[in-house]
């Protein structure tokens, strides 16, 4: 990936703004993130259209009973994703399926599923009334499990990294919720700043709104990853 850490999130309404939005952006991020918004709309062949440009996550988020996860993890591998979600909280067989499934379908090129913890969506108080659970509790739950079944890595909030380098230490951290000094969070909880964010241990940074919504999408991405250092 060239030293670069930054995965833009193309939550953008339209195929055609994903792909002019990723050519313009490719010389400063590590990859593209395609989200449920695409994936339901344009559909997941709009991953292979974005793979020529670089590596694709395929933020699927799958949930579901082992063989269809199986199943759609190989589907998305076959289009070119490089990475694919599914969440934790499936358990070991379902992430163990994902695991097969995106093999089989990624052939010889390298891929590997992500274990989504908690979203950041989610703040403390919403984790405890959903789960019993803070964020943190729940997270290292998840990501020791995840760890045991053949995932790359994990996604967890910022606020979380600490947690998962202790009990997964050998898991890749995707962190969302990146939010630069003085942009909104939105419906961001747990968010942190880039710099902040590799400094508690992330691997890859998702950053979308700050990018995408900026009035120069190539410069606010180039400044991001002047910031965190290019490494």
């Amino acid at each position: 990936m060239n030293g670069r850490r930054i995965i833009v999130a193309l939550d953008l309404p339209t195929a055609e703004e994903a792909v002019r939005l990723a050519g313009a952006l490719a010389e400063y991020v590590a990859g593209f993130k395609v989200g449920l918004g695409l994936l339901h709309g344009a559909g997941p062949g709009l991953v292979g259209v974005l793979a020529r440009l670089g590596p694709v996550l395929a933020d699927a988020k799958l949930h579901d009973i082992p063989t269809q996860v199986q199943a759609a993890a190989q589907r998305l591998g076959e289009y070119g994703a490089r990475w694919v979600t599914a969440h934790a909280s499936g358990g070991p067989d379902m992430l163990q399926a994902a695991v097969r499934g995106l093999s089989t379908g990624a052939g010889d090129r390298e891929a590997g599923v992500l274990a989504v913890t908690v979203l950041t969506s989610i703040d403390g108080a919403g984790a405890t009334a959903l789960f019993g659970r803070s964020p943190g509790e729940l997270t290292s739950r998840l990501a020791k499990s995840a760890a045991r079944t053949g995932v790359e890595g994990v996604v967890c909030s910022p606020k979380e990294l600490g947690v998962v380098a202790e009990v997964a230490p050998g898991l890749r951290r995707v962190t969302p919720g990146i939010r630069p000094a003085g942009s909104a969070a939105d419906d961001q909880r747990r968010t942190a700043t880039p710099a902040e964010a590799v400094a508690r241990g992330a691997d890859l940074l998702v950053v979308g709104r700050p990018i995408t919504a900026a009035s120069d999408p190539a410069g606010a991405a180039r400044r991001l990853h002047e910031e965190i250092g290019g490494v």
